[in-house]
């Protein structure tokens, strides 16, 4: 096992691009799944994707065909949890939320990972997201649904723990085959939860449309980010994702048609400006991450050939 990181400008630009194609696609994905819910429910959209997704990566990771060990597998699965709940708890935020509203609240939870894992003066970076949630929300008002707001924060501390979970999952198997474990998991998890109720309102053309949905959103995404990571360093790949409130509030915009308030805008603003912050001084050190490496060769550990 070696790590082999590209630092050409060229490469780092792919890798960006890629970043970048990764946010849209989640984006536009996150506003078709908005416009679905009318017929099978925002839970349904969220099951029909992650249903779909399961069955895609299993094609593609053919988890069976690789080795994990006791632990691997628990944290895997921890991680389709929280997948799941990340999933669901963010379809029902946008029925009631703008989607650059929710999408903002639910950064909160990298972005809360992000300012605890920072050192010194790089804390301060909560309260300025703080301010940025008062701009989104607008307390004072009583303008935002007091439901969207608490399913988004469920959903950002299932991204938080997404996130943590996601870093443990790939330091121990290879990403793609994480996925191959941690997706299935979401699928049963969601279907447990909501699935008996939607699947009776499935007809042929959904199940095509979630089809192509679920190539939109995890599959698409999820292997330009893989692809990033491999030519970007991850405090760079972690501030690019720092701009995805912002391109959520573009897709409301042009595709919803969710014209976002002043207030918003500077929450948005805000935020972003905090997660960019935040991952500059919450990257993860270098040393511990070789070191890891050098440990995971000498013991032979990981994917099976």
């Amino acid at each position: 096992m070696s790590i082999a990181p590209t630092s050409t400008k060229n490469s780092a630009g792919i890798g960006s691009l890629m970043a970048f194609a990764a946010m849209g696609c989640v984006q536009l994905g996150l506003a078709v799944s908005a416009t679905m819910a009318g017929s099978i429910g925002p839970e349904g959209v969220g099951w029909l994707r992650l249903a779909w997704a399961a069955v895609i990566i299993l094609a593609i990771a053919r988890p069976w065909k690789q080795r994990f060990s006791k632990a691997t597998l628990g944290i895997c699965a921890l991680l389709g949890v929280a997948t799941a709940g990340m999933t669901l708890g963010f379809m029902m935020a946008i029925q009631t939320l703008p989607l650059g509203t929710a999408s903002a609240l639910e950064f909160l939870g990298p972005l809360a990972v992000a300012v605890f894992q920072g050192r010194g003066a790089g804390r301060w970076w909560a309260v300025v997201a703080f301010a940025g949630v008062l701009g989104l929300t607008e307390p004072w008002n009583g303008t935002a649904d007091l439901t969207g707001v608490l399913f988004a924060l469920g959903a950002a501390v299932c991204w938080a723990v997404y996130v943590l979970l996601t870093q443990r999952a790939g330091d121990a198997v290879d990403g793609i085959g994480a996925l191959g474990i941690s997706m299935p998991v979401a699928a049963i998890v969601a279907t447990l939860v909501v699935g008996p109720a939607t699947i009776a309102q499935i007809d042929l053309r959904t199940l095509l449309v979630g089809f192509g949905l679920a190539l939109l959103l995890p599959v698409i995404p999820f292997s330009l980010e893989i692809l990033s990571l491999q030519r970007l360093t991850t405090a760079a790949f972690g501030t690019l994702m720092c701009l995805e409130p912002a391109i959520a509030m573009l897709v409301g915009f042009l595709i919803l048609h969710q014209v976002p308030r002043t207030a918003a805008m500077i929450g948005i603003a805000l935020v972003i400006v905090a997660g960019i912050g935040a991952t500059r001084t919450g990257a993860r050190k270098t040393d511990a991450l070789e070191d890891h490496v050098i440990e995971q060769e000498s013991v032979g550990t990981g994917v099976a050939s």
